[in-house]
């Protein structure tokens, strides 16, 4: 795989490079220092992925994503691009993937050894991805279960952003049930992101930072390196906890833990959702909530950035694949409201 370094930081642009050439399944074939010499670079090396920074003399980040998306589809290199830890870089962040950016990385150079695992499992996971070919697929609302649920749990990591931004603004504000997710992302991304869907969405969008109630028709995001999972009570109400543990999970949130717990908690009451992400978080939790008679969706391979935490669950044999929209449809029609069923 072919890639091109972005950045207007020398330092930043070597690091980059080499943890990429430790990979033998990738080689750096340029750098660039700025937004204006990476479109040129782009044009005459044809990368197969880029590293994009986003704060950037000349044109920024944003610059040459939205430049990007006036070429073919396959003249696009996919981008992987390269924030700060701060409230802007994670505005920037969310704005990046809605333009087409595969996933983005905090430039944290505290840790270079996480940094490096996490820039190198990214690039090979969104190029890898680009191989894949899918059929399309009918996008028709899945039937489920005639049942009355008591909770949605959502499962997001690669790519995830721009489609939980589909679902969850779709919903409506008769929606019946807590929504709960788990988005593979930094706190500060995760926050920006709550504020980002509470500005758009018809239902409250809380950021889960402590222990909270779960209301029904609100939505949770769990902050970004925590856990969150359900529990439930005597008096059948539900809350969400907030916890570090276990500090070895290698996402946090963790997917798993989560729908682990809403078996636990409220089993065949319950709708699972699996979104497109790298690796198979989601598996054995899936595999906890299907044993309890819960409902899993997953979004399906064609429209998934990384089809990898989707495909887990599908290939087990615990999930109906259908696309985005579909998805939606299906939560409508299950957790919309009375009035809102009827239309859809």
């Amino acid at each position: 795989m072919r890639v091109l370094v972005v950045d207007d930081s020398v330092v930043i642009r070597r690091m980059l490079t080499k943890f990429i050439e430790s990979d033998a399944a990738m080689k750096v074939v340029d750098s660039a220092r700025d937004g204006q010499q990476a479109l040129e670079k782009i044009q005459s090396l044809a990368p197969d992925i880029i590293t994009l920074d986003v704060e950037m003399p000349v044109m920024d980040g944003l610059g040459v994503l939205a430049r990007l998306r006036t070429l073919r589809p396959e003249l696009r290199p996919a981008v992987l691009m390269c924030s700060t830890l701060t409230a802007a870089g994670s505005t920037h962040a969310l704005e990046a993937l809605r333009l087409g950016a595969a996933d983005v990385i905090a430039k944290d150079v505290s840790d270079e050894e996480t940094l490096r695992r996490e820039v190198v499992s990214k690039l090979r996971a969104i190029g890898e991805a680009r191989k894949q070919k899918f059929p399309p697929r009918p996008s028709s609302p899945a039937n489920l279960p005639k049942r009355e649920y008591q909770l949605v749990v959502v499962g997001s990591s690669t790519g995830g952003p721009p489609v939980v931004e589909r679902l969850i603004s779709g919903l409506p504000r008769t929606l019946t049930t807590p929504l709960v997710l788990a988005q593979h992302m930094p706190a500060m991304f995760t926050k920006g992101l709550s504020e980002r869907l509470g500005q758009i969405s018809a239902v409250p969008v809380h950021h889960a930072d402590q222990e909270m109630p779960l209301e029904r028709g609100h939505v949770y995001i769990i902050q970004g390196g925590k856990h969150g999972r359900v529990r439930g009570s005597a008096a059948g109400r539900l809350r969400l906890e907030i916890s570090d543990e276990p500090k070895s999970a290698l996402y946090k949130p963790c997917v798993n833990e989560l729908f682990a717990s809403a078996a636990q908690a409220v089993g065949e009451a319950t709708i699972g959702v699996v979104l497109t992400g790298m690796g198979d978080d989601g598996l054995i939790g899936g595999r906890e909530l299907h044993a309890s008679r819960g409902v899993i969706l997953a979004q399906e391979g064609s429209t998934c950035v990384v089809y990898g935490m989707p495909k887990a669950v599908v290939e087990a044999g615990i999930a109906t694949p259908g696309s985005p929209d579909s998805i939606l449809g299906a939560l409508v029609a299950s957790v919309g409201g009375k009035a809102v069923a009827k239309v859809a």
